[in-house]
This record gives C-alpha cells, structure tokens and sequence, in this order.
C-alpha cells in the first residue's frame, strides 16, 4: 500500500489541503459570530470593527496558540486503529469529511444559520466511518454525548445570561442614579470579564501552546488578571460623566457606553479563544492525512502540525470570515432578540463562563450552542415578547440537521473518492 501513497501523495495532500481550507473557511463564515456577534448587535462596534480585531484575533489564537500536535481523530470519535490495515480508507475519510463540513458550513453561513462546527466535522466522520469502513468503528458514548450538548450547553449559558442581567437591572439599570450605581457595581463586572476570559484562553487556547498549567495556577493567573481589568476600569468609570444630551434620549446611554467598553475585550478574548481550539476541526483531519500520507501509510495516534497546515488553517479562517463572517453575525447579534451593551456584555459573560464550566468537567459544548443560550437567557430576562420565535425556530432545525447533513454528504464524498482512486 505504501507504493499507493508514494504515487499519488501530492494529489492527495494538495487535495486534503484544498478541503481543509474550505473547512476553515466555513468555520470563519460562521463561528466569527461567536466572538463579535453580540458586540455588533448591541453596536459596540460596527461589522467592518469586528472584522478586522476578529482577523487578528482568530488568526492570533489559531497560528499561535493552534497546536504542535494533534489527535488524529478529532474528539475520539472513531477507532482509527481498526484500520491500520486499510489506511488508504481513513485518507479518503478523513478528506471527505473536510469537503462535507466545509460546504454545509458555507451553505448554512449563506442563511444566516448559527450551526456548530466542531458538531459538522463530527457527524461527517461519523458518516464516512459508519457506512464506509462499519458501525462498530464509530465511538457511540461519545456521539451521544455531543448530541447531549445540544440542551445542556444553551440551557446553562442562557441561564447564567438570565442571572447576570437580571443583577445588572437590580444593581445598576433600575436605580434612581444608574451612573452612580454602575461606578459603584461595574468594576465587580470588570474582574469577571477579565477572570473569565483569561480563563477560556488559558484553559482553551494555551494548551495548545504546550504551557500546560495546573487548575489552580490558572485559577490564580486570571484573577490577577482580573484585578488589573478591574483597576483599569475603575479609573475608566471614574473619569465618565452623564452626558446630558445622550442621556435625554436614552437615559442609560452613559452607562450603556461602559458597558461596549467591556464587551470589546471580552470579544476580543473569545476570538482567541475561539481561533485556538476550533481551527482544529480544519488542521486535525488535514495534519492525519498528511501524516499517513507521507509515512506511506501509518496511522500514528498523534499527528505532527507543519507550519504550513496551521498557516492554511489560520488563513483559511480569516478569509471565511472577512468574505462571508456577516450573515451570521446578524442573525446571533440582531435577529434573536435586540441587544445593547449591557445585555451583549450579560451574553458574552455567561458564554466564556460556560465554557470554562464545560472544559474543567469535560462536558462538550459548541460555543455556538452556548451564544445562541445566551443572547436567548438575556431576551428571557425581558419576557418571551422581547426573543423572535420564528428565528430560534430555524436555529433549532439547523442545529438538529447538522449531524445528519455532515454524515450523508460526507458518505457520497467518500465513495467518490474511493471510486476514483480505487476503481
């Protein structure tokens, strides 16, 4: 078999390559919104804004805090040792499934659907595996797992959204001096913002890196952190007047502006986040094939990440997002619920909070899932009248479909690509 690659290896990488590249491209067009959605919404920033901190950003998390190294199968999904004998088998599945992610991602970024990225890769892996090499190969505890994730994760980010607004109206909007309140209250706000958010790029993006800190040293690094955002804001805070003109027309427009102060750092925070942890469902699948490919046929359990596959990934990203990031960001930012600074920040909060949750019990979140619960608690907090049911709706239907698109597109793929080089 290994004369196989030895024949075909640049076909086949250039091939993976050009999947892999649509799949971060997909992953750009539609998990930008995780990070910028809620900031644009609430217009603390403008879409071209987010675009371009969203592009340093996500290419920052992804090119450097990407990975040295990576599973072959993304998630344990699959056995791959069960095909140590037909390691030609795992190459076309793993390309079939970089074509079928990436094209549902770009269908569903066309429609302005929120859908998960890492659940995309997953059911495409699934459908190959299942159909093309046999069902016991496919790792079923943890598909059901990942399906579980569909309620759990909004579920608890929408209701850590519910809570933090709801103070935020106690403490802050619903007072006879709101300025006043929101100097006294905000730096408390400012410290979980920075807390939370070092956190996530701790805990998500540095790993990677092979900085591996222990619980509690990441625990202890993000609350100094915390501390400085929450000097820094206090004397921000301090410095703001009311601002009588604004005021008279929305009388929480000066603490409002506090508040899009914040959300541009917690959105910042994510988009590194984001760009280190889910560029690997683009570079996992790729670096497998390139790493079986160039071995003649060795399936290894860890594959090395060449600079140029993290480069492709990061870039990839990046043009996804700037060409076709705007969709979604709309639908998440504008189109569930209306959202202002303090809403968005209440949203942005309780998505990095549930995802630190997630990482430290292991529980599989999509950070999209967990958003879209968010920006849904914080619509709550104001009474179901205040959420666009017809758009959750079809948020719902994409979430559901996304499994089952991935595996059936990736399943024809597979057979295409068997059919052609092993006719």
């Amino acid at each position: 078999m290994s004369e196989f690659f030895t024949e075909y290896q640049m076909i086949l990488i250039g091939l993976a390559g050009i999947f892999g590249l649509l799949m971060a491209f997909g992953i750009g067009a539609n998990d930008v919104a995780n990070a910028m959605g809620t900031s644009v919404g609430a217009k603390a920033l403008t879409i071209r804004q987010a675009i371009i901190i969203a592009m340093i950003f996500e290419f920052a998390g992804a090119f450097l805090a990407g990975g040295e190294v990576t599973s072959t199968i993304r998630k344990g999904i699959i056995d791959a040792s069960t095909m140590v004998d037909r390691p030609e088998l795992l190459v076309f599945g793993m390309m079939a499934s970089l074509l079928a992610a990436g094209i549902w991602l770009v269908i569903a970024s066309y429609f302005g659907w929120p859908v998960s990225t890492t659940h995309s890769i997953v059911g495409a892996i699934v459908g190959f595996a299942a159909v093309g090499i046999g069902m016991d190969v496919v790792q079923w505890g943890k598909v059901g797992s990942i399906v579980a994730s569909w309620v759990v994760s909004p579920l608890l980010s929408g209701t850590l959204a519910f809570l933090l607004f709801v103070s935020v109206q106690k403490l802050i909007l619903n007072t006879d001096n709101p300025l006043a309140a929101a100097k006294k209250y905000v730096p408390f706000y400012m410290f979980l913002a920075g807390f939370m958010i070092s956190l996530v790029t701790l805990m998500k993006g540095l790993k990677h890196v092979g900085i591996h800190l222990t619980f509690g040293e990441s625990l202890l690094i993000a609350a100094g952190f915390g501390l400085v955002v929450l000097i820094i804001g206090k004397i921000v805070i301090s410095r703001q007047t009311v601002n009588v003109d604004a005021d008279k027309e929305f009388h929480y427009a000066s603490v409002e502006k506090v508040f899009a102060l914040l959300m541009i750092v917690t959105a910042c925070g994510m988009a590194f986040a984001h760009g280190s942890n889910d560029v690997a469902n683009a570079i996992g699948p790729l670096a497998a094939v390139v790493s079986i490919v160039e071995s003649g046929g060795v399936i290894g359990a860890k594959s090395s990440l060449p600079v140029w596959v993290l480069l492709l990934g990061g870039g990839g990203i990046v043009v996804g997002l700037a060409f076709f990031g705007a969709p979604v960001m709309k639908t998440i930012g504008k189109r569930i619920t209306e959202l202002t600074p303090s809403r968005g920040f209440a949203a942005e909060l309780a998505a990095a909070t549930t995802v630190v949750i997630a990482s430290g019990t292991g529980i599989p979140v999509s950070t999209t899932h967990t958003l879209v619960g968010a920006v849904l608690g914080v619509g709550m907090a104001r009474g179901i009248a205040a959420l666009n049911l017809g758009v959750l709706k079809n948020i719902a239907v994409s979430w559901v479909v996304t499994l089952p698109a991935g595996a059936v597109l990736s399943m024809i793929f597979f057979y295409i690509l068997k059919a052609i080089f092993l006719p």
